[in-house]
């Protein structure tokens, strides 16, 4: 899951360590950064975590794989699918 400080270190490079809601850079100086900028990458990878929640255990498929189960597989590829529409990818 894109968590708050993942994307406070992903749009702000020079910031190395965070406390709270305050960032710093590698000399200890308190960095400023934009929240609302922060909180809208956030808000957009949200998707990601969703769909990974609810995505089909990669053994199914496997298994259909190795079993040579056609119907397994097309099956959980279906059920990716299905999630990939409820979560779509934001624009």
């Amino acid at each position: 899951m894109i968590n708050t400080t993942y994307a406070i270190f992903k749009l702000n490079p020079q910031i190395v360590k965070t406390v709270g809601d305050v960032a710093y850079d590698a000399d200890g100086n308190e960095v400023a950064y934009d929240k609302s900028a922060v909180d809208a990458y956030v808000n957009a990878h949200a998707y990601i975590a969703k769909r990974q929640a609810e995505y089909p255990n990669l053994l199914d498929y496997i298994d259909g794989v190795v079993k040579g189960n056609q119907a397994q597989i097309d099956a959980y590829i279906a059920a990716c699918q299905a999630v990939k529409t409820k979560y779509p990818k934001p624009e």
